[in-house]
């Protein structure tokens, strides 16, 4: 500690100033990992670093600890008990002892089975590039057409909107409030209209103005899923009638948050719409982040894009190396 020299008078204080406010000492951030994803003390990796982390060697009741934290972060029980028996494997071969050795084959792993299914890469291709989205309503599909529309703007594409959710009028005004928020018109007709109509419509706007690409919104929900599903190809024959070989995307918008539940829902869309990718919303929203790993297993499509926030810029491409760095972050 500093002592006041002998010969220096102390300083009176200035009773007519108010004392300076107390500091506040903010809370150290987690900075957000690739992606913008900000990882979550309560999520898998830091499950797994309980697990892992203690700087015992790696057990068969390790690896049994391993696949219930699987488990229960909707990676699945079938796609987990594949990832185990792979990292085991590989942390064998690699010569493999401690915890932290297991916990890099398990990244590793999981991947390498992201990279598998193919690249996220996203390209428009040849104008008019049409996109169809489809899943379920609440999933975000909506929001996600205006997310890419102004990320494509940014790249300096020009595009349309299609309004082809002619069953809820909800859908249509809400692709019409974000068509005026980011000066892209929208197609649309009356509610109730037929879809095919709409998109047929959308298509040939593209044409004359000579526009780069047309998202199309869908129905996600109908009376009953065979309505549904007939819909969806009937959009896909009026667009392929119109312009052979589009549309160039069907992606597949699956909300992180509902776990295995969103997952079955997805795969009656994939099997019947020929999915090309997965967009994965509200993955900022989940401590778990298991289901993007089963979706890409059990689909077999890669996940072009995440959702990661609100903001209409919170559209990334989607990096496995990025991914796999936020879901094993402590």
């Amino acid at each position: 500690m500093f002592r006041r020299r002998r010969d220096e008078p102390a300083a009176e204080p200035d009773r007519g100033t108010a004392p300076p406010p107390a500091m506040t000492v903010a809370r150290p951030r987690r900075e957000p990992a690739g992606m913008g994803l900000r990882a979550r003390p309560s999520g898998l990796g830091s499950r797994l670093r309980a697990i892992l982390g203690t700087g015992n060697p790696a057990t068969d009741a390790t690896w049994d600890d391993v696949e219930e934290v699987l488990i229960a972060a909707d990676v699945g029980a079938i796609a987990t008990l594949e990832i185990v028996d792979a990292a085991r494997q590989r942390f064998r071969a690699d010569g493999g002892r401690s915890g932290e050795d297991a916990r890099r084959s398990l990244a590793t792993e999981v991947r390498d089975r992201l990279v598998q299914v193919g690249s996220g890469r996203f390209e428009l291709g040849p104008a008019p590039s049409v996109v169809l989205f489809v899943g379920v309503n609440g999933t975000g599909k909506t929001t996600t057409i205006a997310k890419l529309a102004h990320r494509l703007q940014g790249e300096g594409h020009s595009l349309a909107l299609a309004a082809a959710d002619t069953f809820r009028a909800a859908a249509v005004e809400q692709l019409r409030i974000w068509g005026e928020q980011l000066g892209v018109p929208v197609i649309a007709q009356r509610p109730g209209a037929d879809p095919g109509a709409v998109a047929f419509d959308a298509v040939a706007a593209a044409e004359s103005r000579g526009l780069d690409a047309v998202l199309v919104d869908t129905a996600g929900r109908l009376q009953n899923k065979q309505q549904l599903m007939d819909e969806l190809g009937k959009i896909r024959r009026v667009i392929e009638r119109r312009l052979p070989d589009q549309p160039r995307h069907v992606l597949l918008v699956l909300d992180a948050t509902t776990g295995q539940n969103g997952l079955l829902q997805a795969e009656g869309f994939s099997a019947e719409a020929g999915v090309t990718g997965i967009v994965l919303t509200k993955l900022d929203g989940t401590a778990k982040g298991g289901v993007a790993l089963a979706a890409a297993d059990r689909l077999g499509v890669p996940i072009v894009f995440a959702g990661v926030g609100e903001d209409i810029d919170a559209l990334a491409p989607f990096d496995p190396e990025a991914f796999v760095e936020w879901l094993f972050a402590e």
